[in-house]
């Protein structure tokens, strides 16, 4: 690779002057959506760059689509507004601004303005230093007990299937690089989990501290039943261990059975054949074996079904960031991702 060539790799990673996507979903947020427009315009302006700050309705019933209609026709060039026919729930609404988005650094960012879009300038400076994906931990939460500890369990247990060390993927608040982006847009699962989906391409990952408020206005539109149904889709997004844990516990029946069997053999042996209860607990350790096998077959099955699951989601394998060894240089499309690799000659 020439020297020039290598500049210009080098300057779509971290050019300083690269141009920045703020993607907001927004669902019923009138009383904040103004206050948001005001300080993310001021936010992005005092950056002295190129930006577009995409605001996504995700279904809302009050005055958010108008509001967001009008801050479009007054800031042309600098708000897009994407509006959904309904509710999809607030991934899917930022899969949509993804997809809308032409920037090199993306901001997500939640309406609700718990966190500050001032924020937006420390995740461009860190992402500006050639990381895929920056994530932000918020620094004193202003939420209940209930959904801290809830959130300090979860983010734990992802740290763990995914390998990756970030302490808050609660936290929509965070920066992806242009070739991240357009690998999660190949992505077309139903369901997902954008934080843990970006992980699964990123090469360089960092966090930031950032601030967290309280909510000023509105209510939060994550009740008990939603935060369930998220736990769901991030936990069926990342793995499928849960289907290997019906391996595991046959496993342990089918041996406890066994071993039951072979200690009421010995005793029987002992104390004769009054101290096995006339052949009632022999019972019970031929049906523990049978039980653990139910749950071992339960298992493999589901080994099968989520090695299915797996591949209908179709997500890429890899992305090609450039190649080298070959006459010349071969230009492609920023971010741009191979499903499959090329055969050799």
């Amino acid at each position: 690779m020439t020297e020039k060539t290598m500049g210009k790799a080098q300057s779509t990673i971290s050019n300083p002057r690269s141009t920045v996507s703020v993607v907001i979903p927004v669902f019923n947020e009138e009383e904040n959506l103004e206050e948001l427009i005001d300080r993310c315009l001021k936010t992005c302006t005092r950056m002295g760059r190129t930006f577009e700050i995409i605001l996504v309705d995700d279904g809302s019933s009050d005055e958010s689509r108008n509001m967001i209609r009008r801050a479009a026709e007054k800031n042309l060039g600098e708000i897009v507004g994407v509006l959904l026919n309904r509710n999809y729930g607030q991934h899917s609404a930022v899969m949509a601004g993804l997809a809308e988005a032409r920037g090199e650094i993306v901001i997500t960012l939640d309406a609700d303005l718990q966190n500050p879009p001032e924020e937006i300038e420390n995740l461009v400076r860190k992402a500006d230093e050639g990381f895929d994906v920056v994530g932000s931990v918020r620094m004193h939460r202003r939420d209940t007990l209930f959904r801290r500890i809830s959130s300090r369990l979860i983010n734990r247990v992802v740290r763990m299937s995914t390998g990756v060390d970030m302490h808050d993927y609660g936290c929509m608040l965070r920066a992806y690089n242009r070739r991240v982006v357009d690998a999660m847009l190949q992505c077309h699962e139903r369901s997902t989990f954008i934080p843990v989906l970006a992980n699964s391409f990123a090469g360089r990952t960092a966090e930031i501290h950032v601030k967290h408020a309280e909510r000023s206005a509105g209510d939060s539109k994550y009740g008990l039943w939603k935060l369930i149904n998220l736990q769901f889709d991030l936990l069926t997004s990342m793995t499928t261990f849960p289907l290997r844990l019906l391996n595991l516990l046959g496993v342990i029946i089918s041996g406890l059975g066994f071993g039951f069997g072979i200690f009421l053999f010995i005793m029987r042996l002992v104390y004769g054949p009054d101290w096995a209860a006339a052949g009632v607990f022999t019972l019970f350790a031929i049906l523990f074996i049978f039980i653990g096998a139910q749950f071992l077959g339960m298992g493999l099955l589901g080994e099968y079904i989520g090695r299915i699951y797996s591949d209908v989601r179709a997500r890429p394998r890899y992305f090609v960031e450039s190649v080298v060894g070959k006459s010349g240089v071969e230009e492609r499309p920023q971010g741009q991702v191979s499903l499959f690799p090329k055969q050799k000659a």
